[in-house]
């Protein structure tokens, strides 16, 4: 986290002042890019993981994306202000300083130590390497489950962040409706994630994935079935930001309870490596197939059968610490 705000800051900075597209795809796409990637929830949840109990770590996942999801709710309004007020590119410059106070927080952080339990979590083991633990876990059927379902989580989430705007425009709706909704996904976000946080401590947390990823499913279906409103814009922003990052605390959670706490960071950054590249195809086809069929439909139904191929993966999950030899420290 230290490295990364720095970096997103650099890259708004560099989106402001952008005068070819190589200086914005190096901006928006590269520095932001690494600089989320450094601050993003792999390393925010293992901090949870390692500085809590393990009967608190699942509310403390949902109540660290509740957070990230009111900034979501928060800022694009601020944002419009500023760009009335300011321009575009000063509220760039703004947004990149409000970003510079995560350097300090992070070093306080960084000192402090704990000597939190693993409770019912996999053991970890001192002598483990990287190399082994990432064997471990992609010789882990329940992970790579984990990971694959992570991908549609990625791909409805961009896709819907990015191209939504364009399709209630396409709809001849006026340009308030498309950031209201947007909104209104960032607040309702907040209470999914604290709701899926607390359901992970009560239900199996492989049946809750699968309820969400299904839950997402029939609301985008129902929304593209339905004929276009604010009104049915913003019910689904309400319904779909439930559902939005509810399942980040169920698969930080498995993740946790497969491996320990000792390589979760890197071990969750592959899962949400898969959430991104999800997120970067949504953002992608939904653009490439857009320019071709001159509308949104095909993409839509696409993240409708990766909701139900989604809920299908999760459930085979085996939840339960990873089985290891017994030779092995403990």
């Amino acid at each position: 986290m230290q490295s990364g705000s720095p970096l997103d800051a650099a890259g708004l900075v560099m989106m402001a002042y952008a005068t070819t597209p190589l200086q914005l795809h190096l901006g928006a796409g590269v520095l932001i890019g690494f600089g989320l990637s450094a601050c993003s929830f792999n390393l925010v949840l293992a901090a949870f993981g390692k500085l809590l109990p393990e009967q608190w770590r699942p509310m403390a996942f949902g109540a660290g994306t509740a957070a990230g999801s009111f900034g979501q709710f928060l800022f694009p309004p601020i944002g419009n202000i500023l760009i009335e007020t300011l321009g575009w590119q000063q509220a760039l410059i703004v947004f990149a300083f409000t970003l510079l106070p995560i350097l300090p927080i992070s070093i306080v952080m960084a000192t402090r130590k704990t000597g939190a339990a693993v409770g019912a979590t996999a053991a970890n083991l001192p002598n483990q390497t990287i190399a082994q633990a990432l064997g471990e876990a992609f010789k882990h059927r329940s992970y790579v489950l984990l990971v694959l379902g992570f991908f549609t989580c990625g791909f409805q989430l961009a896709f819907i962040t990015v191209h939504m705007p364009a399709y209630l425009k396409d709809a001849g709706l006026p340009a308030w409706v498309g950031g209201w909704t947007l909104a209104v996904i960032g607040l309702a976000n907040a209470v999914g994630s604290l709701s899926s946080g607390w359901l992970s401590t009560r239900m199996p947390k492989r049946h809750l994935l699968a309820w969400i990823y299904l839950g997402r499913a029939v609301a985008i279906a129902a929304f593209i079935l339905l004929p276009p409103s604010p009104t049915t814009a913003i019910t689904f922003g309400i319904v779909i930001g439930l559902f939005w990052l509810s399942t980040v605390p169920p698969t930080s959670s498995l993740v946790m309870l497969m491996f320990g706490t000792k390589y979760m960071a890197m071990l969750y950054g592959f899962a949400f490596f898969s959430h991104q590249v999800g997120g970067f195809l949504g953002v992608w086809l939904g653009g490439v197939l857009y320019e071709s069929m001159g509308n949104y439909q095909f993409v839509w139904w696409l993240s409708v059968a990766l909701g139900v191929a989604s809920a299908l993966i999760n459930l085979p999950i085996v939840e339960r610490p990873v089985q290891r030899p017994e030779a092995q420290p403990a």
